[in-house]
C-alpha cells in the first residue's frame, strides 16, 4: 500500500503525534508549577489512541507505507500492552516525590514519544524502520533515565545507558548492513525470498549478521550478555521510569524479536505451521543458551542485592530469560506463551515498582531496611506487595503462575530435546523464591509493630489495587486473555 493510501489506516499514530505536539506547545505556555497538567493531556491523548487502535486494526492484515509497517492483530495486541502500561506510569508519576522539584512537561512528552517509537517497533517489517524505531525509543529512554538532573546516580545511569545503547545499536546496524548486502533489499518479505535461495557460501555471513542483530534486540529485552546497562540504569532512573522500562520497551522488544525471526527464518512466515529455521543456523540452541544464562544470572545476582529497586532490576532480567524459553520452539504455542506472560508481567511488575514508589515517598529510601515492618505499619501496601512477590515467583493462584505454566507447557510440547530447558526454568523459579520471600519476611516478620496505621493517598491506593486485582484474578480466570491472544496471533505474511 502506498503512502497516500496508508494514511487512512494510521489514525492511532496521528492521534499520538498530535498529542505530542500539543504537549510541547502546552508545556511552553504553562508555568513550572503547572507543568504536571501536561501529564493529563498526554493521558487523554493516549486514551483516544487506545480506542483508535482497537477500531483501526481490528481483523486487518495489511502493510502500510510501501511495506514498511504491518497493520495486523499481532501489532494491535502489543500496542494495547504499551498504552496500558504507559497510562499506569503517567498516573503514578504524578505522585512520585522524586519528580516534584522538576518541571515535568518534557517528562510526559518524552514518554509519549517513546510510545510512538514502540508503536513503530511492533509493526516494523523493514530494516530501516527497525533501526529508526529502536533509536526513537532509545534516545527518549536515555533522557528519561537521567531526568533527575540533581541526582548523581541518575546522571550516571543516563551516561551508562547512552554508552551501552550506542554500542548495541552499532552492532545491530552492522548486522543489518550485512543482511542488506546479502539480499539487496530492506523489506522483510523480500529478504525472506532471497534467504530461501542463498547458497552455502553466504551462510557464514548470514550467521554473523543474525548474531549482531540479535545483540541489538537482546539489548532491548535485557538478555544476557547484553544486560549490563539494566541494573545501574534501573537503580539511578526515576522509579516510575524504571517501572516503565521494565515493561513497555521489553514488550516492544519481544514483539520485534518474534516478528523478525519468524518472518525471516521460518517457512513463508506461517507462524502457526512452521517448524524450523534455516538449518545451517542453530537458533534453537543459541536462544535456549541465552535464555538459561539470562534467568540464572538475573536470579543469582538478585539474591545479593540490598536495594529492593535493584533487586527488581535483576528480577526483570530473569523474567526476560523465562520468556526467552519459548523462543527456541519457533511455534505458535511458544509465541502464545510469551504474549500471555507479558500480560501477567505487566500487572505484577508494575505493581511491585509502584509499591517501591509509595515506600520511597514515605521513607526516602528503597532498601530492604526501608521495608522493615511495612506490613504492619501500612497493611494495604504490605499485603499487595506480598501478592506481587508471590506472583513474580510463580506461586498459584496468581497471574505469574499462569504465565509460567504456559511457558513451561509450550517448551514441554516441543519434545524431549527441550526438557533440560524446562528443568533449568524450574530450578531458577525455586531460586527466585528466596529473594522474593525475603521482601515478605522483612515486611511482616521484622521491625516493630506501630500503633498508628498509615495509608497511601487515594490515587496511590487505587493504582496498586487496580494492579493487584488482575494479578490475583488472572490466576483463577484467564480465559478472556487467552482468547484475545489467540485472536491476536495472526501476522501479516506473504508466501515465498
Amino acid at each position: 500500500m502506498n503512502n497516500l493510501q496508508s494514511l487512512s489506516y494510521y489514525w492511532p499514530e496521528f492521534l499520538l503525534v498530535t498529542t505530542i505536539l500539543a504537549a510541547v506547545i502546552y508545556d511552553l505556555l504553562t508555568k513550572p508549577p503547572e507543568s504536571q497538567r501536561v501529564g493529563l493531556l498526554v493521558f487523554a491523548g493516549l486514551v483516544l489512541t487506545l480506542f483508535a487502535n482497537w477500531f483501526t486494526s481490528a481483523e486487518r492484515n495489511i502493510t502500510l507505507f510501501l511495506d514498511s509497517l504491518a497493520l495486523d492483530p499481532f501489532a494491535q495486541f502489543f500496542k494495547t500492552i504499551i498504552i496500558f502500561s504507559t497510562l499506569f506510569v503517567i498516573l503514578i508519576s504524578r505522585k512520585s516525590a522524586e519528580l516534584r522539584i522538576y518541571r515535568t512537561g518534557e517528562y510526559y512528552t518524552l514518554i509519549a514519544i517513546m510510545v510512538f517509537g514502540m508503536f513503530l517497533m511492533v509493526s516494523a517489517i523493514d530494516l530501516i524502520m527497525v533501526y529508526l524505531s529502536i533509536e526513537v525509543v532509545s534516545i527518549s529512554s536515555f533522557i528519561l533515565a537521567g531526568y533527575l538532573k540533581k541526582d548523581q546516580r541518575s546522571n550516571e545511569s543516563s551516561l551508562k545507558y547512552v554508552i551501552y545503547g550506542a554500542f548495541s545499536s552499532g552492532l545491530m546496524l552492522f548486522g543489518l548492513s550485512i543482511l542488506f548486502g546479502l539480499t539487496g533489499t530492506t523489506k522483510f518479505f523480500e529478504i525472506q525470498n532471497v534467504l530461501a535461495g542463498l547458497d552455502v557460501s553466504s551462510h557464514f555471513a548470514l550467521i554473523i549478521a543474525s548474531i549482531f542483530i540479535l545483540a541489538g534486540f537482546g539489548y532491548k529485552i535485557s538478555a544476557v550478555p547484553f544486560h549490563f546497562w539494566t541494573p545501574d540504569v534501573y537503580e539511578g532512573a526515576p522509579t516510575p521510569v524504571t517501572a516503565y522500562l521494565s515493561v513497555a520497551p521489553k514488550a516492544a522488544g519481544f514483539a520485534l524479536l518474534i516478528r523478525f525471526f519468524h518472518v525471516l527464518f521460518t517457512d513463508a512466515g506461517l507462524l502457526l505451521e512452521s517448524e524450523n529455521v534455516i538449518s545451517t543456523i542453530p537458533w534453537p540452541q543459541v536462544l535456549a543458551g541465552i535464555s538459561v544464562a539470562t534467568m540464572t544470572l538475573g536470579n543469582l545476582v538478585a539474591i545479593q542485592q540490598s536495594s529492593v529497586k535493584r533487586m527488581l532490576a535483576y528480577s526483570s532480567i530473569a523474567h526476560a530469560g523465562y520468556m526467552l524459553m519459548a523462543m527456541p520452539i519457533l511455534s505458535g504455542n511458544g509465541v502464545f506463551a510469551i504474549m500471555i506472560y507479558l500480560v501477567m508481567y505487566l500487572f505484577m511488575n508494575l505493581g511491585a515498582f509502584f509499591v517501591v514508589i509509595v515506600v520511597k515517598n514515605k521513607t526516602g529510601g528503597e532498601s530492604f531496611e526501608d521495608f522493615r515492618g511495612l506490613g504492619w505499619e501500612m497493611p494495604l501496601v504490605g499485603i499487595v506487595m506480598a501478592l506481587f512477590m508471590f506472583s513474580l515467583t510463580g506461586i498459584p493462584p496468581t497471574a505469574g503462575f499462569i504465565g509460567k505454566f504456559y511457558i513451561f507447557a509450550a517448551v514441554i510440547k516441543a519434545g524431549p530435546a527441550f526438557y533440560w530447558l524446562v528443568f533449568a526454568g524450574a530450578v531458577n523459579s525455586v531460586i527466585s523464591l528466596y529473594y522474593y520471600m525475603h521482601v515478605v519476611k522483612v515486611m511482616f516478620f521484622e521491625g516493630e509493630s506501630k500503633k498508628k496505621l498509615l495509608f497511601p493517598s487515594v490515587l496511590e491506593s487505587t493504582l496498586i489495587i487496580t494492579l493487584a486485582v488482575p494479578t490475583l484474578l488472572l490466576g483463577i480466570y484467564w480465559t478472556p486473555i487467552a482468547e484475545w491472544i489467540t485472536n491476536s496471533l495472526r501476522f501479516y505474511y506473504q508466501s515465498i
